[in-house]
């Protein structure tokens, strides 16, 4: 029997001196001791991805969101500590506003989407939330109307609750100011394309209006799942977007369409794809939406104008998508292989992959929200 033949191992790739080099050591008073956890986890790592585009990686991107509108709503007058607030939240959210109630001395109750794991559920109930979840679902839709008729519900019988409307109320928006001052400060001067997936439309859209306040030029690219109402694409299904933590299946008042230049659409394959790829490229560990944004990154990267920044919003970790993406790593298309079809208009919208130019026009009729925006609850 012959010998098995041998492999010579590749050879690791030379270190670069320069990123090999320790840094010096900080001075006293530049590193910031944190008076509670949500400051040091709102903070994002931004991380080089290629020449022009730049990952901002966060633990939970939310906690922007959950503080912004906690600390607003105390200091307008319409909670007061003490106060239960109330959400529903597929997880992401209901982490951050656990921890924003945690921080303010407020009570925290969760409606819970079929989606949220035992880790996140026990991490909730910890910081002292009171969880209802949902039964299992394959239906976004039937998911996220029984989390809203379940609210509503609670807040017949508990009157003296705050629902926090994170789909409606645009006091959501607030906390990305600060977002923005980092991402300003962190990356070069000039062009900028923001490409994220659009949930309740918070993250892409504060960041965006925060700085074009700033007078800087900036182009904001929304990723979305085939399904979806938010910008149209509810005629097609795919059933593994309730993973996603992007997209809806009813209309969110949060969304401003108008902020969007471009539009992509990705079914779940090609979303895994590109989380596959950014841990394997980069040792980044992120969730599925931040493996579709990076996808859609790449792609417009490769088309734009010289001293164009790309800012990928990479929303959370990789936990909650182990067994669902992670663990299936071998069946992941090659990203290098796909793109997308260019359209031009809704009814031209197809699987797996399309783009269109939105160029800010108003909501698709199925998307248009009936929720007053300015409801005290």
């Amino acid at each position: 029997m012959a010998a098995p033949a041998q492999t010579t191992p590749l050879a690791a790739p030379a270190p670069d001196p320069e990123s090999e080099r320790s840094p010096a050591p900080a001075a006293p008073g530049q590193v910031p001791v944190h008076e509670h956890i949500t400051d040091a986890l709102k903070a994002p790592a931004f991380i080089r991805l290629s020449g022009s585009v730049v990952l901002a990686r966060f633990e939970t991107m939310k906690v922007y969101a959950a503080l912004g509108a906690v600390r607003t709503l105390l200091e307008s007058g319409r909670i007061v500590p003490g106060q239960t607030l109330v959400d529903s939240s597929s997880g992401i959210y209901a982490l951050a506003l656990a921890m924003a109630c945690h921080r303010y001395g407020l009570r925290c109750h969760i409606v819970a989407s079929t989606t949220v794991d035992a880790t996140m559920r026990a991490q909730l109930e910890v910081l002292g939330a009171t969880v209802d979840q949902m039964p299992p679902s394959q239906s976004l839709r039937l998911d996220q109307e029984r989390r809203v008729r379940h609210v509503r519900e609670l807040l017949r019988r508990r009157p003296d609750c705050h629902w926090m409307r994170q789909y409606h109320d645009g006091v959501h928006y607030a906390g990305y100011r600060e977002f923005a001052a980092l991402a300003g400060a962190a990356l070069p001067a000039g062009a900028l394309t923001v490409v994220g997936s659009v949930g309740t439309g918070s993250s892409t859209g504060g960041l965006t209006q925060a700085l074009r306040a700033t007078g800087r030029p900036v182009r904001l690219v929304g990723v979305q799942p085939f399904g979806s109402v938010t910008f149209g694409s509810e005629g097609f299904s795919d059933p593994d977007a309730i993973i996603a933590g992007i997209g809806s299946s009813i209309p969110f008042g949060n969304v401003r369409h108008e902020l969007y230049d471009t539009l992509h659409w990705l079914d779940f394959r090609h979303a895994m794809a590109g989380a596959v790829q950014l841990l394997r490229e980069h040792a980044v560990f992120a969730g599925l939406s931040t493996g579709a944004a990076h996808l859609v990154a790449r792609w417009e990267a490769e088309r734009a104008s010289a001293g164009t920044t790309h800012l990928v919003l990479g929303a959370d970790t990789g936990h909650r998508y182990t067994e669902r993406v992670f663990a299936r790593h071998t069946e992941a298309q090659d990203p290098r292989g796909l793109r997308p079809r260019r359209i031009e208009d809704l009814a031209e919208l197809a699987p797996p992959w399309s783009v269109m130019e939105w160029a800010g026009r108003a909501a698709p009729p199925g998307a248009r929200a009936t929720v007053p925006l300015g409801s005290a609850r």
